[in-house]
């Protein structure tokens, strides 16, 4: 154990080399301290060393993060190398003996530290550290207090995250003990802080600031964690009231302070948790928020849409209060009213009605037009960042990103309001469109803005607009004509009209347009075209393509230019992003065209080796190059073996799992490694090699175990002999090793391949797999599994005794020396499970399968099948109802398909052909059940006899023998 005094001294020299800049110092040290981790006092020590203000700061720095790792990993009793409860409870008062800490950084290191053993242990084992808090709150010394109040926010913090139900109902205990508390004290901290805001002493107003944040944030979460009811606690009621005439003097400080930036960065954080505690208030408690949706609406509009308004508005603010107004629009509480209590109906009909009253029409197209004419508008940054940066401006803004940026935001809140006030707001826009939709001049540019942010509004709301627009004509008269404004300061509108176009493709352009459309985006793709133009167009045309209602034939004529375009824009952009959004378009104009990207593959070919290259430290670029390739392949069909100087060594690549990028590359290149096997048309020595990857995987056991044997079985039937002569042996050690670790999909999976190689190697196969087929033996005759995978494996057996007959007998004999039982025995417990157990054969192939797996047995000369020939004639017969039919008075097995031509269907890969083909030599499919039983009894009476084969007749029920009759004789 280390003792505190003497190990003080050791450590302490330690972390002062930790702290060194030369790695040859840090290195060591860093594993010295690795070492101690585990070792009791250590972290007494640690303590010990931070505590000491004498000490250098980055050496302090390094203890208390040190402390506070290992209080991660070994504060909890089960944790392995825990510390002690004795060490525990001597850290806990430690770190409450004072709050005098004169490092900013360190003390909130120190706060969170405590937090998280306050996670652990507040309040069962730490009962006195929440009074301890409050008390030390109360000091008159300011650090002391500061200090304090920082420690209480972070344990609050983190005793707020926890979800469980008894630590909420423990916080909420918490809450109700301390709330008021915390109440006056915020209270009396912004009551101090408006005080020195009129004096203008700008130092104490810091301090107050600092005070004021701090309760602010404890009291947000005690509000929204700790109080159930807040509608029954006068206190929280009056924090929100408060909270937005806090807001409005709040306002007025940081517009009078805007030249201090200290104090303006504290005012707009304590605006910004302020904004947050009504923002969660209205999503936590939507029916006890009724109360305040008027004062709500009056501060968010006053400030969004009026002009003193807008003069107090910083960006995170802005986003607040539409956020603010869309909630109160789209808020159900008060719309289904029937679902609610009758308590809370009126607050709930209160509320709708002053939504109501609020939005006047007058007032909706004054907010709406505001929308349009001021937030729509491309600001001056928009358009320097256009300029600038034009890749990262198209930058993908969507999911949530609305809840933190100013121009989705705005975007939501229009639709919001437009969805419920689609009957004021529609005339409104459409005449807004008759204004702008004429305005040519391009160097008025405020106009153009005007006419690029009511477009973008018409595109927004396209679903909405959808019978009060005739697109079509809209869409020949005037947007095809703004598209030909080749004007520099145009682009904008160019963009945002061909992303127009894009919204409203889905909802109400008529296909015989389309063509229209793809003629409309090639030149916009161009390379003498604004860049920003280019990536909106190869957007839209994504779109187009991906359409409901695209066709083929009608793409076709604008293939070829389209497809070279987007290839100049992709070697053009240089973001990783850009990248991986041509390719996407790419990839879905592939995918649709099929086998006419063909002519056009060559430049594929010859771009994206070098773009594979460029993206080595980029792994999503690097799948999206997979999917492409995914796509072009089954594009190309059996022409894609002209890719393979490059495909083999990115599959290898891909997929080998020694390489570390595998773990983001995989998926997609076993996908890819699946698709090329399956349109190979043969064998080659490097598609062959790439096998090598294949072990390692079935090893690996992943989730894409199951695409992996595809691989394989698709492997058997193109290589055949070549393949199975070089890796039999490594395809059977991977079934057998992994079997014991699958469910029984997986296991059905494993058997499904097993039985492609007795189909494609009816001789051979069996012979491979003779030590796992005796294993699956035991586990028939045990008969715990479940009835696909009996299915399975009786279809195995099946398969031997209809091709090997003479290989399942010699495994007998061998299980039986094994097993030490008479193979008469295991033969018949086998056939007696495989008739009682029929009916878990689900399938009519796997049926018919076993029926004629059961017959070709009639003939052998075994005692155990002879005994049980009866019951082998009933199964026969149940499966002969399933697969024959009557047709012109005779019975017809319908699974026979005979041996027909192949259709030569263009979407079959080469590998539905093998599959087609071998399923055509499959006795299943070629050997009719009810000739063959018939051969089978009379060959059974040439061979015994014919008093031999009355007597085993009559051992057959009178019933199963009529109907055994009239099928073969018939």
């Amino acid at each position: 154990m280390m003792n505190t005094a003497s190990g003080c001294e050791g450590v302490l020299e330690v972390l002062n080399r930790a702290a060194s800049q030369d790695t040859a110092v840090l290195k060591p040290a860093e594993q010295q301290l690795k070492q101690w981790e585990t070792q009791p006092g250590f972290y007494a020590v640690l303590q010990a060393i931070f505590s000491n203000h004498s000490i250098d700061v980055n050496v302090r720095w390094l203890a208390v993060v040190y402390f506070k790792n290992g209080v991660d990993r070994y504060w909890r009793r089960g944790a392995p190398n825990a510390m002690s409860d004795e060490e525990r409870e001597s850290i806990r008062a430690q770190l409450l003996s004072n709050f005098n800490e004169p490092v900013g950084p360190i003390a909130t290191q120190l706060a969170v530290l405590i937090s998280k053993v306050a996670r652990l242990d507040c309040p069962r084992n730490w009962p006195g550290l929440i009074p301890t808090l409050l008390e030390a709150v109360k000091n008159p010394d300011k650090l002391a207090q500061q200090r304090a109040l920082l420690t209480l926010h972070h344990v609050t913090k983190n005793l707020a995250a926890k979800r469980l139900a008894h630590d909420r109902r423990l916080f909420q205990e918490l809450t109700s003990g301390t709330f008021s508390f915390i109440f006056n004290l915020w209270n009396h901290h912004t009551e101090t802080l408006f005080q020195y805001a009129v004096q203008q002493n700008t130092n104490n107003m810091m301090e107050s600031l600092e005070f004021s944040v701090l309760t602010l944030k404890i009291l947000r979460k005690q509000l929204i964690y700790g109080i159930p009811e807040p509608s029954k606690v006068p206190d929280a009621v009056m924090v929100v009231k408060l909270a937005f005439e806090r807001l409005r003097t709040l306002l007025e400080i940081r517009l009078n302070f805007k030249n201090a930036s200290n104090i303006r960065e504290k005012v707009e954080k304590k605006i910004i948790v302020l904004g947050k505690m009504l923002l969660e208030c209205q999503e936590t408690f939507p029916v006890p928020y009724n109360g305040f949706v008027k004062q709500t609406l009056e501060f968010a509009t006053n400030c969004l849409f009026t002009d003193d308004g807008r003069r107090h508005l910083f960006e995170r603010l802005t986003v607040q209060c539409m956020i603010l107004i869309k909630t109160v629009v789209k808020c159900s509480s008060h719309k289904m009213i029937r679902a609610l209590e009758d308590s809370k109906q009126a607050a709930a009909i209160e509320a709708e009605k002053v939504t109501s009253g609020f939005f006047t029409n007058d007032v909706l197209t004054e907010i709406a037009t505001c929308l349009l004419t001021h937030y729509f508008l491309l600001s001056e940054e928009d358009r320097h960042l256009w300029d600038s940066d034009p890749e990262g401006f198209v930058g993908d803004e969507g999911g949530e990103s609305w809840k933190f940026s100013l121009k989705p935001c705005t975007e939501v809140l229009f639709l919001t309001l437009f969805h419920a006030y689609r009957d004021t707001l529609k005339p409104n826009l459409l005449q807004m469109v008759q204004t702008v939709q004429d305005f040519q001049d391009s160097s008025d540019m405020t106009k153009l803005l005007q006419k690029e942010a009511v477009y973008n509004a018409v595109g927004l709301a396209a679903f909405e607009l959808f019978d009060e627009v005739d697109f079509d004509s809209w869409f020949i008269s005037h947007l095809l004509k703004e598209l030909e404004n080749k004007h520099v300061n145009y682009k904008y509108i160019r963009r945002r009209v061909i992303w127009l176009i894009g919204q409203w493709i889905g909802v109400k352009l008529s296909p015989s347009l389309h063509p229209a459309v793809y003629q409309a985006v090639l030149p916009l793709l161009g390379p003498e075209e604004d860049l920003v133009v280019r990536i909106t167009a190869a957007q839209t045309l994504k779109i187009a393509v991906d359409d409901f209602e695209f066709k083929t034939e009608a793409f076709i004529p604008f293939l070829e230019s389209g497809v070279s375009l987007l290839f100049g824009l992709l070697q053009q952009v240089s973001e990783c992003d850009s990248k991986m959004h041509i390719l996407h378009v790419l990839s879905f104009i592939i995918e649709r065209v099929g086998a006419h990207i063909r002519p056009h593959a060559s430049q594929l070919s010859q771009y994206l080796p070098m773009l594979w290259e460029e993206s080595a430290e980029h792994n999503m670029l690097r799948c999206a190059i997979l999917t492409t390739l995914i796509y072009l392949v089954q594009g190309m069909g059996t022409l894609s073996c002209n890719l393979y100087p490059f495909l083999i060594p990115v599959l290898k690549f891909s997929t080998d799992v020694s390489q570390p990028p595998h773990v983001y590359l995989l998926e997609d290149g076993l996908d890819l490694w699946f698709e090329t096997v399956q349109n190979a048309s043969s064998m080659t020595p490097d598609l062959l090699q790439l096998f090598d990857n294949m072990p390692p995987l079935l090893e690996l056991g992943s989730e894409n175990l199951k695409t992996c044997f595809h691989i394989v079985g698709a492997y058997v039937l193109l290589g055949r002999q070549q393949f199975m002569e070089t890796y039999a042996a490594a395809l059977v050690a991977g079934c057998a090793n992994i079997l014991t670790d699958l469910r029984d999909e997986g296991i059905v999976t494993v058997m499904k391949l097993i039985e492609i190689v007795f189909r494609v190697f009816p001789s051979e196969g069996p012979q491979l797999f003779q030590n796992l087929l005796i294993g699956v033996l035991e586990l028939v005759l045990a008969g715990q599994e479940g009835p696909v995978v009996m299915a399975m494996y009786y279809s195995l057996y099946a398969r031997i005794i209809l091709k090997n007959q003479e290989f399942f007998f010699s495994l007998l004999e061998r299980t039986s020396q094994m097993w030490n039982q008479p193979t008469s025995n295991i033969l018949d417990k086998l056939l007696r499970l495989w008739v009682d157990n029929f009916d878990m054969i689900a399938q009519a192939e796997r049926r018919k399968l076993s029926a004629l797996a059961l017959a070709s047995l009639l003939t052998s000369n075994n005692s155990a099948v002879q005994q049980r020939i009866p019951d082998l004639m009933y199964s026969i017969v149940e499966v002969l109802h399933d697969v024959c039919r009557e047709e012109n008075d005779t019975y017809v097995d319908f699974l026979v398909i005979g041996t027909v031509e192949d259709p030569g269907d263009e979407l079959d890969t080469e590998h539905e052909r093998r599959k087609r083909k071998i399923s055509q030599e499959d006795p299943v499919h070629s050997v009719s059940l009810k000739d063959f039983v018939a051969s089978q009894i009379q060959r059974y009476e040439q061979v015994n006899g014919t008093d031999k084969f009355h007597e085993m007749m009559n051992h057959v029920d009178l019933e199963v023998r009529q109907q055994l009759q009239n099928f073969i004789t018939r």
